[in-house]
C-alpha cells in the first residue's frame, strides 16, 4: 500500500510537548485505518517541534474524510518521563496522501488519554457536507462539546454563563496559559505586598490628606495618572471623561430638559454667557445630559462595620460654539427635585461643587463597573464564547473566524465568579454597592439593553453625539467598527453566496437563538436577532460580536487603573449622605466621605489587575493560529491587518498632540478577546 507522510506540529507554550504516544487513524470514503502510530528513534512532539512521519494503511481507504488523532500512555516508563497521560498542545497535522498535502488545523490540547478528530482544513457550512461520515462528526462534535461546556444561572436576572465553580475545573482549551497565570498572580502580589508594607492595605480609618491619598498608586506611577491628579478638580477635565473616559457611553444630546431636573436661565447664566438662554442652547443641540436614574433605589452596601451611600444623579453639560471644552452646567444629586435635593453649580462655594462633581464621579464608578464593564464586556462576550463553542463545529467558518475573539474569556469571567464578585470578595468588601447593588444594576439593565446599544454606529446615532469634537472614544471606534465590518463582509461573502444560505444554516440559526435564549433570556424587546434571514444582518452581528469582545471591552477596561488609581476622581463609594444643602462642605467633611483606606487599596488593586494584561498577548486582527487554509480568507486578513496598522498610524499621530493620549482603541494596544 502507498505510504502516507504525516506532518505534525506541537504548540511552543510551556508544557506543550508530551512524552505520550501518538497515533493516527485515516477516514477515508472506503474504511478506516486502525491507529497508525507516529513514532521514531529519540523523543518526538517536544515543545515547538515539527516533526515528518511517514504511515502505511493497510488497505486503500479512498479519499480522506477525517484524521483521528490517538494519544495514549507509552507502553513501558521511560527514565526521567513525568507520570502518564501529560498534556499535548497539537497546532496541525498534515498528511500527504499521492503528494497532495492536506492540511488539518487542530490548535487544541489533548489530556489524558483521548482521541480527537480533525477535518482537512477548508472551512464549510453543514449543506455543504454530503458525505454521511462528516454529517456525523458535525453532530457527535457538538453533542460532546455542549456536554463539556453547560449554561448555568449565576444570579436570576442575569445573563447565563459557564457551569464551573473554580477555574482549577476548567479543561485546558479555555484556560489561561502557564506563563499568563503567573504573571497574573505575580502582578497582583507584588501590588498588595508593597501596600501592605506601607500600612495601608488594613487600615480601616479615614485619609488623613489628600497628599497621603497619593502613596496608593506610587507603586505603579503612569503618565496617565499623573495628569489626572493634577487635574481632576478641573470642570474641562470632569465633562472631558463623559467623552473619552472609562465609560463613554452615556452622553447623550439633551433637546429637552427632564421635568425633574428643575435647571433654570438664572442658574446656567455665567457660563452661557450673554445673548442666550436654556432653550435656544437647547434648540442649538448644545446641551447634553447624564443620567444615572438606574442608580435609584439601589441597596448599598456595609464597609468596616459603616452603612454606605449612594445617589442617582443628574448632570447637564454645556458644548462651548466651535471646539471650545465640554463644561458641567448643573448637577443634581437624585431624581427627586426639592428643598432637600439642591441643584449645584460651578458659581456654587468651592468645595459644594466639587463634593456635587465627586458624587457624580462615584456614580460613574458604580454605573461603569456593574454595567459597563462587568454586565456589557463580560458577561455578554461570555455568552458570545459560550454559544461558539456548544453551536459552531471547528470546521464552520464561523467558528474559525470567532474562536480567537473567544480566547480566555470563559476563564477570566469564571475567576471573577471566584474571586472578585463572590460573597466576601472584593466587590462585596469595599465597593459602595456591594454584589447586592451590583445584582439589581444588572438586572436592571437587562431590562433594557438593547441590540443598537452593542452596536457602535447605532449607539452614537442613538445618543445624537455624531458630531462632538474631541470625542476620541466615537471617533477610533467608528475607524474599527467600520474595519472589522469590512473584514466581516468579506468573510462573508466567501462563504454565503446568498441571503437563503444564511436561512439554511441550521447551525448559525442555533447560535443566534442561543445568543437570545440563555444571554438575552429571551426578551424580545431587547431587539437582539434570535434569526439572522440575510447577509447584511449576518455581517452586522459577527461585527457586533467581535467589536464587543476586543474594541469595547479595550475601550472601558484598559483605563481603570489609569482613571481610578487617583480614587477622589472615581471613588467606588461614599461614607456619608449626599448633601441636602449648601455652603455646609469642607475639606475635612470631603475627606470623611470618601472611602476608607483598605478600601480604596483593595480595588486600586484590582483595578491595577484588569487594566493590563498580563503577558500572552494576541492583538486585534493577529491570528497565529491558522484555522482558515484557503488563500480568499488568508488575503481578507492580511487585509484587515493592513487597515488596523493605518488606523493605528492615525492615532498615535493624533495623540502626540494631546496632553492626555487617548490610547485605548489603538490596535496594537487592543486585545482579541476578553482575557482580563
Amino acid at each position: 500500500m502507498a505510504k502516507f507522510r504525516v506532518r505534525v506540529s506541537t504548540g511552543e507554550a510551556f508544557g506543550a510537548g508530551t512524552w505520550d504516544k501518538i497515533s493516527v487513524s485515516i477516514v477515508g470514503t472506503r474504511g478506516e485505518t486502525p491507529p497508525l502510530p507516529l513514532d521514531r528513534l529519540g523523543k518526538e512532539f517536544n515543545a515547538g517541534a515539527e516533526e515528518d512521519f511517514e504511515v502505511t494503511p493497510p488497505e486503500d481507504v479512498g479519499r480522506v474524510l477525517l484524521v483521528r488523532v490517538h494519544k495514549a500512555p507509552p507502553a513501558r516508563s521511560r527514565p526521567l518521563a513525568p507520570s502518564a497521560g501529560d498534556a499535548w498542545f497539537c497546532r496541525w497535522l498534515q498528511l500527504t496522501p499521492r503528494g497532495r498535502a492536506l492540511c488539518f488545523p487542530c490548535y487544541q490540547w489533548l489530556e489524558g488519554e483521548r482521541s480527537l478528530v480533525l477535518r482537512e482544513g477548508t472551512a464549510k457550512i453543514s449543506w455543504e457536507d454530503h458525505h454521511p461520515t462528516l454529517q456525523q462528526q458535525r453532530r457527535e462534535e457538538l453533542q460532546a462539546r455542549r456536554e463539556t461546556y453547560r449554561w448555568k444561572t449565576y444570579i436570576p436576572g442575569w445573563p447565563r454563563c459557564l457551569d464551573e465553580e473554580t477555574v482549577k475545573n476548567l479543561n485546558l482549551n479555555i484556560k489561561y496559559s502557564v506563563a499568563k497565570n503567573t504573571t497574573f498572580y505575580l502582578r497582583g502580589g507584588s501590588a498588595l505586598a508593597e501596600l501592605k508594607l506601607k500600612g495601608l492595605l488594613d487600615r480601616k480609618g479615614l485619609w488623613k490628606s489628600l497628599k497621603e491619598m497619593r502613596r496608593v498608586f506610587n507603586f505603579r506611577k503612569t503618565p496617565a495618572v499623573e495628569y489626572v491628579c493634577e487635574h481632576w478638580q478641573e470642570d474641562a477635565f470632569f465633562a472631558y471623561q463623559f467623552l473619552n473616559g472609562l465609560n463613554p457611553v452615556l452622553i447623550r444630546r439633551c433637546h429637552h430638559l427632564p421635568k425633574n431636573f428643575p435647571v433654570t436661565d438664572a442658574m446656567v447664566a455665567p457660563v452661557l454667557g450673554p445673548g442666550t438662554s436654556l432653550q435656544a442652547e437647547l434648540e442649538k443641540g448644545s446641551l447634553f445630559l447624564v443620567d444615572y436614574d438606574l442608580l435609584a433605589g439601589v441597596r448599598t452596601n456595609v464597609i468596616n462595620g459603616r452603612p454606605q451611600f449612594s445617589t442617582a444623579p443628574m448632570t447637564l453639560l454645556y458644548q462651548r460654539p466651535g471646539r471650545g471644552p465640554l463644561l458641567p452646567l448643573a448637577i443634581q444629586l437624585s431624581q427627586t427635585p426639592g428643598p432637600n435635593s439642591p441643584i449645584f453649580l460651578p458659581s456654587d462655594d468651592k468645595w459644594d461643587w466639587l463634593l456635587a462633581k465627586t458624587w457624580v464621579r462615584n456614580a460613574e464608578f458604580s454605573i461603569h463597573e456593574a454595567l459597563t464593564h462587568l454586565l456589557q464586556a463580560h458577561l455578554v462576550p461570555e455568552v458570545f464564547a459560550l454559544a461558539t463553542l456548544r453551536q459552531l463545529p471547528h470546521c464552520h467558518p464561523l467558528f474559525k473566524l470567532l474562536i480567537p475573539h473567544t480566547r480566555y474569556t470563559l476563564h477570566i469571567n469564571t475567576l471573577a465568579r471566584e474571586r472578585l464578585i463572590a460573597p466576601g470578595q472584593v466587590v462585596d468588601r469595599s465597593t459602595g454597592l456591594g454584589i447586592g447593588g451590583f445584582s439589581e444594576l444588572i438586572q436592571k439593565n437587562m431590562k433594557q439593553l438593547n441590540y443598537s446599544a452593542l452596536c457602535l454606529p447605532d449607539d452614537i446615532r442613538a445618543r445624537g453625539v455624531e458630531d462632538i469634537p474631541d470625542y476620541y472614544y466615537r471617533d477610533d471606534g467608528m475607524q474599527i467598527w467600520g474595519a472589522v465590518e469590512r473584514f466581516v463582509s468579506e468573510m462573508i461573502g466567501i462563504y454565503y453566496p446568498s441571503d437563503e444560505s444564511v436561512r439554511d444554516d441550521s447551525e448559525l440559526q442555533a447560535w443566534v437563538w442561543e445568543i437570545f435564549s440563555e444571554g438575552f433570556l429571551g426578551r424580545e424587546s431587547s431587539g437582539l436577532p434570535s434569526t439572522l434571514g440575510t447577509r447584511e444582518a449576518l455581517i452586522q452581528y459577527v461585527t457586533m460580536v467581535i467589536f464587543n469582545c476586543s474594541a469595547k471591552h479595550s475601550a472601558v477596561s484598559a483605563g481603570q487603573f489609569d482613571f481610578a488609581a487617583w480614587m477622589p476622581n472615581l471613588p467606588p463609594s461614599m461614607q456619608l449622605p449626599p448633601p441636602t444643602s449648601k455652603g455646609q462642605a469642607r475639606l475635612e467633611g470631603f475627606l470623611a466621605t470618601l472611602p476608607p483606606v483598605n478600601a480604596t487599596c483593595d480595588v486600586v488593586i484590582a483595578l491595577w489587575l484588569l487594566s493590563k494584561e498580563p503577558g500572552d498577548r494576541r492583538p486585534l486582527g493577529t491570528y497565529p493560529d491558522e484555522y482558515f487554509t484557503e488563500e480568499a480568507p488568508r488575503r481578507s486578513i492580511a487585509a484587515f491587518q493592513s487597515r488596523l496598522a493605518e488606523i493605528s498610524r492615525d492615532i498615535q499621530e493624533r495623540n502626540h498632540s494631546l496632553a492626555l493620549p487617548y490610547p485605548y482603541l489603538d490596535p496594537p494596544l487592543i486585545e482579541n478577546s476578553v482575557s482580563i
